[in-house]
């Protein structure tokens, strides 16, 4: 193979997804002087002014021409000073900055290198180098050497730099160690690295395929990908066959090693009746602990004749509603009537049913009576939208529970919340975990009153807790069901009602915000969309591109999936200009003033899956960015903590959930097929509050109407909540009214 030693000087292209990078490098020529050439392969990542050496052989491409390909490449000290000053200021120390390495290197000349390696105190020489500034230099050259060792191995997985320091920092100086003992470590304790990724490097080093850790980390990484799909448990002998599918082994090693995780602990199995084929579900254990948790503390709720609402008297919802103006039907005072009567109700109804309105009347009784009540949200946005809609305070839960960053939450069962009725509204977001955590944290003799559309897309999260209790009969339910929010000439919520009952929504000429614009291919599908976001909506609605309108999508891939329409979206809304360099952001396809979206809850920053903000600061001396969430929280992220950022001009009907938007811009077209269900149809359309642009094909909106078969969930909490029906026992005492 041949050997270059290339000074990158531009990044043309990088996939995030293959590491493929095409680079544009200098590399000196005996006796020629400079030369520019093109480099490609893959590569973690790389940033201009770093040299590499390069190990690979030179090709003609039928377009660019001479192109020189890798196969495999490390990292050099470059020995120029033009070329230390650039490698320094690249962005590879960070706190280091080009003005800084300018400095550096005037002061210190070809003895930078050693310096830094030997005598890092010398810092002190250069004005603007305190203390303080000194430290975070040494720990930045000390860690990307660390690093640079860590890429040589790893750089043959794929495994990118970004990940390589997220590995230092999980384990240190022990991080060699971990890869060498355990690789399967990573896919539990990284965010970013899976199974996969850990299983080529563990084959990499030697780790047999039937290994007891390999197998078990399998199963294990099929479970977490079951919870992702929104089961709580797995039947076993489903789990064993995917298991043996993925590990390409026989089902009875795979068998083996599950009833030794057993055994331990590490997995729960237990018979459980709802299958004609398999009684026996596993868990993993923390998912077990919810749901049998969250049945247990449901049930102490409701067999508990305690109750904190007969201390006082009430006033009755008539008086309430004649004072306020509120006019209730029989259905919504029953609402009322059930959340004072009984430890824990349900009040469930499509848009523009009164749940609002009913939930309002209700806290203001609970308000006017001196008690205590709570109110809050499984996201900030809805919990916003929850304060505005009531008059009174709403929190997100994580929040109301005290969350804190070591993975506890202040409020459980020895610290119970000190309310008298407890509100959780867009309760179709609950998933398992989350609603174990309330659960367990309800004083037993407090309300609770669970608010939501069960004909919403589930929770993101495992389980299906509101359909389950409204199906278990355990917990009294009220259906709203009459349309009073429905101004003239609007179809929005019409055609939502529409959609749910299973019939096509009415597109007519003389509707004034409910469209299609009709395609049958997906590019031009994408053009539409562009089209509408930037010129035509604007236009005639006169509605902000940026702030106002949402495009949403059934799926990431194709010409109108999520990808490709935000990559469409962030260069038309915010195109690349001086000062918004994407190469100031490495790898994340980022820029300044981007829509961006958090993609896992992060607790110690307090942002949650599917929370959106504006990305508004980006520092590459330092390598944080800042995002601004709900108009007044400022969350920083360290540069490798990016992949938990993606640009949402367009997202996911399912991050959606909890959201309202003056407008949202849908596809629906049959390429999408997969993916076109009746509930993730309501639910887009229900997001929307003044216009839903639909683009696309009649014919893909009935796919979608027609098709309620939505994925099952494996979960048993309504057999837990059946199970324990005997023991319920109403409140003790109505309160006055």
């Amino acid at each position: 193979m041949k050997k270059l030693d290339c000074l990158i000087e531009k990044i043309t292209y990088q996939s995030e997804e293959t590491g493929y990078h095409v680079l544009q490098a200098t590399v000196e020529v005996p006796e020629a002087g400079d030369e520019q050439v093109t480099v490609v392969g893959v590569f973690p990542e790389v940033n201009p002014g770093e040299t590499i050496r390069v190990f690979g052989d030179w090709f003609v491409h039928p377009r660019y021409g001479p192109q020189f390909r890798v196969d495999t490449f490390e990292r050099v000290y470059p020995t120029t000073l033009l070329g230390i000053q650039r490698y320094l200021g690249s962005g590879v120390l960070k706190g280091v900055g080009p003005v800084l390495a300018e400095r550096i290197v005037n002061t210190f000349k070809e003895e930078t290198l050693d310096i830094l390696d030997q005598q890092p105190e010398r810092l002190r020489e250069i004005n603007g180098i305190g203390r303080s500034k000194l430290e975070r230099i040494k720990h930045a050259w000390i860690e990307q050497k660390v690093v640079q060792k860590l890429m040589i191995f790893l750089q043959s997985q794929g495994i990118s730099t970004r990940i390589a320091y997220k590995i230092y920092r999980t384990y240190g100086e022990r991080a060699m160690d971990v890869l060498e003992e355990n690789p399967f470590l990573l896919a539990s304790d990284i965010h970013g690295v899976g199974f996969r990724t850990a299983d080529r490097i563990a084959q990499q080093i030697g780790i047999k395929p039937d290994a007891p850790q390999r197998i078990q980390a399998g199963l294990v990484f099929v479970q977490q990908q079951s919870i992702g799909e929104g089961s709580v448990f797995q039947w076993q002998n489903d789990l064993v066959q995917k298991g043996a599918e993925l590990l390409e082994l026989e089902l009875e090693a795979v068998k083996s090693q599950l009833l030794e995780m057993v055994s331990r602990k590490d997995c729960i199995a237990e018979r459980l009746s709802g299958s004609e084929t398999d009684s026996t579900a596993i868990y993993l254990y923390p998912m077990h602990q919810a749901e049998n948790g969250l049945a247990f503390y449901l049930q102490q709720l409701l067999s508990t004749p305690r109750s904190r609402l007969t201390k006082r008297r009430i006033p009755d919802s008539a008086s309430i509603s004649a004072s306020s103006g509120i006019q209730l039907t029989e259905s919504q005072f029953c609402a009322v009537d059930l959340a004072l009567t009984q430890k824990v109700s349900i009040l469930t109804g499509g848009p523009g049913t009164g749940k609002t309105t009913t939930l309002r009347l209700l806290v203001d009784r609970i308000a006017s009576a001196g008690l205590k009540v709570a109110l809050a949200s499984p996201t900030g946005r809805a919990a916003k939208r929850l304060s505005e809609a009531t008059g009174h305070p709403a929190s997100t839960i994580h929040r109301l529970l005290g969350y804190s960053a070591d993975g506890t939450f202040a409020q459980n069962e020895e610290n119970t919340l000190d309310v008298d009725l407890l509100v959780i509204d867009e309760a179709s977001m609950l998933d398992t975990m989350l609603a174990y955590q309330l659960l367990r944290a309800i004083d037993p003799a407090s309300h609770l009153v669970l608010v939501g559309d069960a004909n919403q897309l589930p929770s993101v999260g495992a389980g299906d807790v509101l359909r389950d209790l409204i199906h278990s009969d355990v917990v009294s339910t009220t259906h709203l069901d009459s349309i009073f929010r429905q101004e003239a000439g609007s179809w929005i919520i019409e055609n939502a009602h529409r959609i749910q009952r299973g019939e096509i929504p009415i597109l007519t000429q003389e509707s004034n915000d409910f469209f299609l614009f009709k395609t049958e291919k997906a590019e031009r599908a994408a053009e539409l969309v562009l089209d509408l976001v930037e010129n035509r909506i604007p236009a005639r609605f006169g509605l902000d591109p940026y702030r106002d309108i949402q495009v949403l999508a059934p799926m990431y891939r194709n010409h109108a999936g999520i990808d490709h329409l935000n990559q469409l979206l962030q260069e038309s809304l915010n195109p690349e200009k001086s000062g918004k360099k994407e190469g100031g952001i490495p790898a994340a396809r980022l820029r300044l003033g981007d829509k961006v979206m958090q993609l896992r809850n992060n607790y110690q920053k307090e942002v949650f899956n599917g929370d959106i903000g504006i990305l508004e600061r980006v520092d590459r001396e330092d390598q944080l960015v800042e995002v601004r969430f709900d108009e007044d929280r400022l969350v920083s992220y360290d540069y490798s903590e990016l992949d938990e950022l993606t640009l949402a001009y367009c997202i996911s009907v399912h991050k959606s959930q909890g959201s309202e938007y003056p407008c949202v811009v849908l596809p629906v077209l049959t390429s999408q097929y997969v993916m076109l269900q009746r509930n993730l149809l309501y639910t887009a359309v229900t997001r929307a509050r003044q216009l839903v642009v639909l683009v696309g094909t009649k014919r893909a909106i009935a796919i979608a109407v027609h098709n309620n078969r939505a994925a099952q969930r494996n979960t048993a909490l309504r057999q837990r909540l059946a199970a324990q029906k005997g023991k319920l026992s109403t409140v003790e005492q109505e309160p006055a009214r």
